[in-house]
């Protein structure tokens, strides 16, 4: 069974807050996949649902049948922490951590056993 696998990486969102829409749509069929992330109304569902579309037109490139692909996989991996500070009073500042993720979703033919 063939595996299309397509990846945001350097993603400008939390991870933990990439998860909450990718655990929805792991293991469903892709038709569904699409609907929900449709109506979610979290930011990471727009990057989400760009990756799952790259995936299924891959899939689609190699003349898989899309209309039988389920989502195999959908993961959010911790990207690069980019590094900044806030000036506070007296001369101190403090650490604002910018979170960044690796949104990876893999589709094949059949549901996953």
């Amino acid at each position: 069974m063939a595996k299309w696998t397509s990846k945001h990486r350097y993603a400008r969102i939390s991870p933990r807050k990439a998860r909450l829409v990718t655990e929805l749509i792991a293991n469903r069929h892709v038709e569904e996949a699409l609907e929900l992330l449709k109506f979610t109304r979290k930011r990471a569902s727009v990057l989400v649902d760009k990756v799952l579309r790259a995936a299924m037109a891959d899939a689609d490139e190699q003349e898989a049948n899309v209309r039988s692909l389920y989502v195999h996989e959908a993961r959010v991996d911790p990207g690069p922490i980019i590094k900044r500070f806030q000036p506070k009073d007296r001369g101190r500042a403090h650490p604002i951590h910018k979170r960044t993720s690796h949104i990876v979703v893999t589709v094949g033919e059949g549901p996953r056993k």
